[in-house]
Parts: C-alpha cells; sequence; structure tokens
C-alpha cells in the first residue's frame, strides 16, 4: 500500500516510520507540508531509516497551504494527516471525499465548527467503507485497555469521580522572524495560537481526557467550568495567545466529576497520571495500570508500542476489508477538550449543547501566505489573550 503524509513536523515523520514499522508491505510515496524545510528534513531522516521504502520524488513531493489537495488526489491508499489541528477538519474531508483511507492524528478540530465537519466526514467514511483511524493512541495500548475494561466491568464499583492531570514544564514558543508574513510566523509557531493548536488543553490534555471519556463509555459530559491563566507566557509575540495551565470540572448527568489538570510551566513539579475513584476501590491508568477494588490486581502483561499497534491495525483492517472508524470518540474526545478551554477562556460554566452548538469559527479568511490570520498583534507586538469573566462565550 502507497502511503501519503500530510503535516512533516516531528510527530508527522514519526507517524510514517510507525506507519512503515506496522507493515513491511508499505511504502511512503507522497509528502506535503506547508514549509519546504520541514519536509526535507523528514524526508532525509525517513530515507536514511527506510532507504528501500521510501520513494518520493521531487514531483511527489509538495509545499504550500494548498499541498495537501495535491497530496490527497495522488494514487495513494493511506493518508496520514499530522498537521496542525486547525487543518484537520479541511484534510479529513479531502482525504474522505477521495476515497482514502486515513490515520487523523489528534486533536481533530480547534472550534465547534470543527468538531461537526468531523461528525460528517466520520460519517461519509462510514458509508463509503473507509477505515479511519485515530491517534489518540492510549487507545491501541494493551495496559490501558484492560485496566479501563477491568474498571468498566465494575472492579471499583460504580463510577463516582476522575482525575486527569497533564502537568508538564514548557513547550513550544519561536521568537518573531521579520522576514515572514504574519501568516507564516503564526503556523510556523502554531502551537503558541489557539486557533491553530486549540491550546495546549485540547492539543496535549486530549490524551487525559480521552482516557476520562473512555471509562464513560464515550458519553460527553452534560457541563464543564473551570479556572485558566497565562503566568509564565508572558514574552510576546513568542507565545502568541495560548494559557500556561488550566483546570475543568466535567459534570456528567449521574453525578460522576472528572477534575482534570493541565499546565505548561518549567520547574514544576510533573504529573501525567489517571486516577478513576469508584463506590468500590479506585484504579490507576497511567503509570502503573492497576486496581485496588474488592480483588488488587496490576497489569503484567506485555506491552506493544501504541503507535506502530494504531498503524497495525488500520492496515490490518485494509487488508481484511473490515474498515474501522475511531471518528465518533476521536471527535468527543476533541469536543470536551474545546469545551474546557471555553469555559476557562470565558469564566462561565458551559454545558455540551452549548459547546457543539457554538458558532465560534476560528477560521481565517482565505488560506495563503499574505492572507490575514484570525488574530493579529497591537503596535506593541502583544496578542490578545483571554480574560475570563471579559471574553464572551459566542
Amino acid at each position: 500500500m502507497k502511503i501519503a503524509l500530510i503535516g512533516c513536523g516531528g510527530r508527522g515523520t514519526g507517524a510514517a516510520a510507525n506507519a512503515l514499522d506496522a507493515d513491511p508491505r508499505t511504502r511512503l510515496t507522497v509528502m506535503a507540508d506547508a514549509f519546504e524545510d520541514r519536509l526535507n528534513g523528514s524526508l532525509a531522516a525517513l530515507k536514511e531509516k527506510y532507504p528501500q521504502r521510501v520513494d518520493v520524488t521531487p514531483d511527489t513531493a509538495y509545499v504550500g497551504l494548498d499541498a495537501y489537495i495535491k497530496a490527497i488526489q495522488s494514487d495513494v491508499d493511506v493518508v496520514l494527516l499530522c498537521e496542525p489541528p486547525h487543518f484537520r477538519p479541511i484534510h479529513l474531508r479531502a482525504a474522505v471525499d477521495a476515497g482514502k483511507h486515513i490515520f487523523c492524528e489528534k486533536p481533530v478540530a480547534v472550534d465547534a465548527p470543527g468538531y461537526r465537519s468531523v461528525l460528517e466526514s466520520t460519517e461519509i467514511a462510514r458509508q463509503k467503507g473507509l477505515s479511519l483511524v485515530s491517534g489518540l493512541c492510549w487507545r491501541y495500548h494493551n495496559a490501558t485497555r484492560e485496566t479501563i475494561q477491568r474498571i468498566q466491568d465494575g472492579a471499583i464499583g460504580d463510577v463516582v469521580t476522575i482525575q486527569e492531570t497533564y502537568n508538564t514544564g514548557h513547550i513550544g514558543g519561536r521568537p518573531r522572524d521579520p522576514a515572514l508574513t504574519e501568516m507564516q510566523f503564526q503556523v510556523r509557531n502554531w502551537y503558541c495560537f489557539t486557533w491553530l493548536s486549540g491550546d495546549h488543553n485540547v492539543e496535549q490534555h486530549i490524551h487525559s481526557l480521552d482516557k476520562a471519556l473512555w471509562v464513560m463509555h464515550d458519553e460527553p459530559p452534560a457541563a464543564a467550568w473551570g479556572l485558566g491563566g497565562r503566568q509564565v507566557r508572558t514574552e510576546m509575540p513568542k507565545f502568541g495567545n495560548i494559557y500556561d495551565h488550566h483546570a475543568v470540572c466535567y459534570e456528567y448527568a449521574n453525578g460522576v466529576r472528572v477534575y482534570s489538570y493541565c499546565r505548561q510551566q518549567a520547574n514544576c513539579w510533573g504529573d501525567v497520571t489517571d486516577h478513576v475513584f469508584g463506590t468500590k476501590g479506585s484504579g490507576v491508568i497511567l503509570n502503573d495500570f492497576r486496581i485496588d477494588g474488592p480483588e488488587k490486581w496490576q497489569y503484567k502483561g506485555e506491552n506493544t508500542n501504541m503507535y506502530v499497534a494504531e498503524h497495525e491495525a488500520l492496515f490490518r483492517s485494509i487488508r481484511a476489508g473490515e474498515p474501522i472508524n475511531n471518528g465518533i470518540y476521536m471527535a468527543r474526545s476533541t469536543m470536551m477538550a474545546i469545551m474546557g478551554r471555553m469555559a476557562t477562556y470565558t469564566g462561565q460554566r458551559i454545558t455540551w449543547e452549548q459547546a457543539t452548538r457554538s458558532e465560534e469559527n476560528l477560521s481565517p479568511s482565505s488560506y495563503d501566505w499574505d492572507a490575514t490570520p484570525p488574530i493579529l498583534p497591537d503596535a506593541e507586538g502583544r496578542y490578545p489573550v483571554a480574560i475570563p469573566g471579559v471574553t464572551k462565550f459566542v
């Protein structure tokens, strides 16, 4: 099978390697990226590692904001969508319309219109019999799967509370390059702009929120409220307009609460864990994979590489003619994260219905390097940052 990679950054290069490792009968034949240097660096690294299976030529290496169109329309079987999250709903629809099987990195949108678009694309993929595998990789991790299955089977009784933390060090930030247009600078520095990354409650913490959603049988919460802000990302324009911490409470209609914390600040205590508390005990997903209930249990089995396993599942489904479609949960996990950001940015309690019906569209008016991005700096080079209690829910 022939593969096209769209988005040649670190995660895209890694995904291409994972795809090649997952099935010896695959070849990377097409690559696309907004920037030529990113594509060239990725191509060189992949060619060095897989000299016999990377067949990308100058004629099948596409550069620019419209490069994805040529890549998707190429003679390929599978498309790897690894671009910045803002572009994912657009690229996903194009890939589905072209009848390609898809590996889609997380998150899959940055706003509610993008979420709704992904749901539509998911249904079209199902109707066409296309495989759509998500980059929410813990779903393909043996220990995580068995721990959550035991929790869902009642090993800790009824779930009461879930605690999700993704507290890490500093991530992101590029100094301004005067040679770049404003659009080029922001796309280069995509992590630090909400319209491109969704903020880190969406881009990174989605892994934790996805596990909470999974424990809750992929049913979304009824509402969310929270707090967040920007204490250390003060240097402008380097750090765009995203926050550096979020704390969100997700409320379920049955009384379950998900307490969610994420922070990206240097020299602070770090913690990336998932704790589930029930009426008869508790469970720890990451990193201990254990149950403390009527019967104590800890995972002792084999753990394969989840990044490869998700691609193995994708190729296996295509070859067997038994399509996989992860679209619903990848969309709901993304929207759960977006709803949390809506709550921290506005300081309001946001319901699932309000969030999913939101008309806030973070798209620019057009996609070219001279276009005006959705957010612009003031005369001193500072970008407007959301202020709880002042920023309005749209």
